[in-house]
């Protein structure tokens, strides 16, 4: 197959394998901080003792 060894085929494979779910990480993690801000804004003040919001 075009001159490549299988054996370089399986040593590359994890390290493709490392570096898509690098970027799908660091992704959800981007997703992650616009939930983090809202949080923030719609919380209730910590001197408010009641029942849970759920």
């Amino acid at each position: 197959m075009l001159g490549i060894d299988r054996g370089y085929i399986w040593g590359i494979l994890p390290l493709i394998g490392f570096a898509i779910g690098h970027y799908l990480d660091k992704k959800e993690t981007e997703r992650m901080i616009m939930f983090r801000d809202k949080s923030a804004l719609y919380a209730r003040p910590e001197g408010q003792k009641g029942p849970p919001s759920w």
